[in-house]
């Protein structure tokens, strides 16, 4: 496990996008959001607001990247629900990190959270609307 963490690090989102299998390229796309947030959360606590802040911004180019590889597949969620729910899984795991780390922050920097969880957030409810919604 910790060398796949070490070997998600290496990745960057370029050659994430190189992927050719949407719903894999979607996976490593939420690993490497998983592990951006990791990396903002100990540059917070190592006291670098900047860089918690990039770090920040490459959860939100994830997730993202993620929503759309699964979008591109063309696939119902509804009937194809697996690859969308466990998008939709890991993204409500990230939103709960997001808040995590919201609370570890200080008020005035809170701000840089807000936006990538709304963006999550929205995305999470895009999938939970797929996969349960009405057939079209």
């Amino acid at each position: 496990m910790h060398l796949l963490l070490t070997l998600l690090l290496a990745l960057d989102l370029t050659a994430i996008k190189s992927e050719p299998k949407l719903e894999k390229r979607s996976e490593l796309a939420l690993k490497y959001a998983d592990s951006a947030l990791d990396s903002a959360r100990d540059a917070y606590k190592k006291g670098d607001a900047e860089a918690s802040k990039a770090a920040l911004g490459e959860v939100e180019a994830g997730v993202k990247l993620s929503y759309d590889s699964l979008m591109a597949t063309g696939k119902d969620p509804r009937r194809s629900s697996r690859p969308f729910k466990d998008a939709e899984k890991s993204t409500r795991q990230i939103l709960r990190r997001l808040e995590s780390l919201s609370d570890l922050m200080s008020a005035f920097d809170r701000g840089m959270v807000e936006p990538v969880h709304g963006t999550v957030s929205d995305i999470h409810d895009r999938l939970i609307t797929g996969i349960m919604g009405k057939k079209k």
